[in-house]
């Protein structure tokens, strides 16, 4: 007689990821967890002076709030991530001009990709942050390289214009992290942390 092996673990409370970034889709997905997607609908215009670990935390935490207040009786999980360029914040490009100008800008430079999390519910008055710190070294890269990885990976919706996952690996001499998944745009380590911390069992 065979054993059936045992069940998932079905979460306390729904969760909903407050992003429509299929990078982060893909990632949360890994945890075998199930889970909606919701819209945060955000302006992420920085503020005056503000740093990009701040602008990171700050969109995180509003993205997050900004799903929960349409689903309050949910775990909510609002991330954001800015590359840092010596206190410069560098966003997505959104079009080829933009992205060569960034990738111009990062050659030969060390970028700290900060990518905040934000997991809240406010049935339950649970509120929770954390940063995940990336420093990656770039490549001293020519404009013909830069030119030919744009054509081929096209990463105008990734901050920095890095696709790390991808060909953008390519770019860099290094990467300096503790949570393998935060320069992707979610990381898991943490994720899974503060949702434990939240009531949501993984395994």
């Amino acid at each position: 007689m065979t054993s059936s092996p045992p069940a998932l673990p079905i979460p306390t409370r729904t969760v909903v990821l407050g992003s429509t970034s299929r990078y982060r889709r893909e990632l949360l997905s890994r945890l075998h967890l199930p889970f909606e997607v919701a819209a945060p609908e955000v302006d992420e215009t920085p503020q005056t002076g503000e740093s990009p670990r701040d602008l990171a935390l700050r969109l995180a935490l509003a993205k997050a709030h900004a799903v929960a207040a349409r689903h309050p009786e949910a775990v909510v999980i609002g991330s954001d991530q800015v590359a840092d360029l010596s206190g410069q914040p560098l966003g997505k490009p959104g079009t080829h001009e933009r992205a060569v100008q960034q990738l111009r800008k990062m050659r030969g430079q060390t970028v700290v990709f900060q990518t905040a999390l934000a997991v809240v519910c406010l049935a339950t008055g649970f509120e929770q942050l954390d940063l995940a710190a990336v420093r990656v070294q770039f490549r001293k890269l020519s404009d013909e390289e830069i030119e030919h990885y744009l054509q081929l990976e096209k990463p105008y919706d990734c901050a920095g214009s890095a696709k790390s996952e991808g060909l953008g690996i390519a770019l860099l001499d290094a990467i300096d992290n503790d949570d393998p998944t935060a320069l992707v745009g979610l990381p898991l380590i943490r994720t899974a942390r503060l949702l434990r911390a939240a009531g949501v069992k993984l395994l």
